[in-house]
């Protein structure tokens, strides 16, 4: 029988013990509750210690606990989704050794949340349109090609203005991503821009909040919906885990010094 350690979910301010209810990860019905050191705790429960598995119904549930703290508490720190110690008092010892840069971040992060926002074009014709009319390079290009009769210079030159595009692309979505985060300036305290997917999607960004502007964000989207809706399509999640801008990681020669 394998032997159970405690799986980390996130950081809070709390003196007193807490119990989340039966939504530990690993789909057991582990208690969530907390494990303390002079008002900082740690999120916890039961969990394998050497048997981890890296899924999709996992990471949901991680976030899912923290979601289910944030209801509850003004600051959470998330710990990197894996995280497992060994006992209990390793989690107490490293509260303990790090008590001073945790709470530092405790307050840094106070009733902060993240919002994600994706984007994406609703026609790319309109879009590759729209690059050949900016793009002077590219149109001499085009002309080049279309004068040539050679056929594998022809070819090397239609791979040559491939590239113009893709770069093209590339840098539209950078300068139109951040005309939309510049809308956001003064509502938000920080923006991060994570990858996109496929052509279309030219957006990708957290953005952390202060709570109780969320609806001030809201309307600031609304309006873009509206003056943008021929052109982009957007979609929007939160309040979340402030992930984006928090990375706690925390090794397992860590625990025990």
């Amino acid at each position: 029988m394998l032997k159970d350690g405690k799986y980390v979910y996130c950081i809070i301010a709390t003196s007193y013990e807490c119990n989340f209810g039966p939504i530990g990860i690993g789909g057991r019905g582990d208690l969530v509750s907390t494990i303390g050191f002079q008002g900082l705790s740690m999120v916890v429960s039961d969990h394998p210690l050497n048997h981890f598995v890296l899924n999709p119904e996992n990471i949901l549930a991680h976030q899912r606990v923290i979601e289910a703290v944030m209801s509850q508490f003004d600051s959470v720190i998330p710990v990197r989704f894996g995280t497992v110690a060994a006992t209990p008092d390793e989690i107490r010892n490293l509260l303990d050794r790090r008590y001073s840069e945790l709470s530092d971040l405790l307050q840094r992060f106070e009733n902060k949340v993240e919002y994600n926002l994706k984007a994406s074009w609703r026609s790319m014709g309109m879009i590759y349109n729209e690059i050949d009319k900016e793009n002077a390079g590219l149109k001499k290009l085009r002309s080049k090609i279309e004068q040539l009769t050679d056929e594998e210079k022809r070819k090397i030159l239609i791979v040559e203005a491939g590239h113009l595009i893709e770069d093209a692309l590339l840098k539209k979505k950078e300068y139109e991503a951040e005309e939309i985060v510049s809308a956001f300036r003064k509502t938000i305290v920080a923006s991060k821009h994570n990858k996109t997917t496929g052509e279309a999607m030219f957006m990708n960004t957290a953005f952390l909040l202060t709570k109780g502007r969320e609806v001030e964000f809201d309307n600031i989207l609304t309006d873009l919906g509206e003056r943008l809706k021929e052109r982009s399509d957007f979609f929007y999640t939160g309040p979340l885990p402030i992930f984006n801008f928090i990375d706690l990681r925390i090794l397992p020669e860590k625990w025990e010094l």
